[in-house]
């Protein structure tokens, strides 16, 4: 099935969850279910809500049940996890939001608890499913300011941006996303959310954050014709009303279920045991069966590997 041999009996019986609050419509479930039965790994992988203050007792339940191979996070432990961590990856620490805990064997008996950052390589790879590419020239928008916001910094670096405008209710409220642009050397220029569909035809690559609906009222302002690449990371209902108008006016767009899908694959490798490097014979197979269980058309390639810290472009400054 892949380069690297499982050990089917150790992985037995494994456990993965997806934390956070709420979670009761996660789609994650359904893509690392499908994962690890195309793998033919005998993983359960299951929603477990969690607020900040049930961390201690989550890490604890692993620590006591030593099958548990990992945690997806997701709003709001993003940044709160990292305290239970042994360590993070140095991409991780760049972006400085973990959305993927995994244990790894230290040099003395017990588990390391370690922490990655996946969503950064999801919106890539999002992207460049959307026709956006690595390029120099790029012109880049956000659209809000909140946690994914601060991934959505390091991808458009990631994809060549120096600069990226965002489009924010409150600069006062984006203080992480202000952290990680200075971390990874990039200049914010920040806007009132409104004056969002008057700047949108200037972008090759956007991302908009917001909840779903919320940028409904943006949508319904779009007037001029649009050639650039949108992201919109919520997913219900789809087509959203930004992501409609963006296609309407000549833009291409694609879904958080395709942000989701994509860093839903170095996940599943990090829980059994491998990197995000590593690649499997069967890895494009795998992938359009998480795509199938989730209703995501076929995929034709494989995504990019986005998990090393020199994919940051970092100047000497900021290393």
């Amino acid at each position: 099935m892949s380069d690297f041999e499982f050990d089917s009996a150790l992985l037995s019986g494994g456990q993965a969850f997806v934390l956070g609050h709420p979670v009761e419509h996660s789609l994650s479930p359904d893509l690392h279910t499908a994962a690890y039965r195309f793998l033919g790994l005998d993983i359960s992988y299951r929603r477990l809500d969690t607020v900040e203050d049930q961390l201690p007792e989550r890490f604890a339940m692993a620590q006591s049940q030593r099958n548990v191979l990992g945690f997806s996070c997701t709003m709001p432990l993003k940044s709160a996890v990292k305290k239970f961590l042994d360590e993070q990856t140095d991409f991780a620490q760049a972006v400085g939001v973990v959305n993927t805990v995994y244990w790894r064997q230290g040099q003395d008996a017990a588990p390391k608890v370690c922490g990655h950052n996946t969503d950064v390589s999801g919106i890539v790879n999002a992207l460049d499913w959307a026709g956006a590419s690595e390029q120099q020239s790029i012109r880049a928008a956000i659209v809000g300011g909140g946690g994914t916001a601060t991934s959505a910094v390091a991808a458009l670096r990631v994809l060549g941006a120096s600069s990226i405008d965002v489009f924010v209710r409150s600069e006062a409220r984006a203080q992480r996303v202000k952290e990680v642009a200075e971390r990874i050397g990039v200049l914010l220029n920040f806007y009132p959310l409104d004056s969002f569909p008057a700047h949108s035809a200037g972008y090759t690559t956007a991302v908009s954050t917001l909840p779903a609906g919320a940028a409904d009222p943006l949508a319904e302002q779009m007037q001029t014709p649009l050639n650039g690449a949108l992201l919109d990371v919520s997913y219900d209902p789809w087509p959203s009303a930004i992501a409609l108008r963006w296609q309407e006016l000549g833009g291409s767009v694609v879904s958080g279920k395709d942000m989701l899908m994509y860093q839903a694959v170095d996940q599943v490798k990090l829980f059994i045991g491998l990197s995000p490097e590593d690649r499997l014979d069967d890895e494009l197979q795998m992938i359009n069966s998480m795509c199938a269980a989730i209703g995501l058309e076929e995929r034709t390639r494989l995504p990019q590997t986005v998990s090393s810290i020199r994919q940051l472009k970092l100047s000497e400054r900021y290393q």
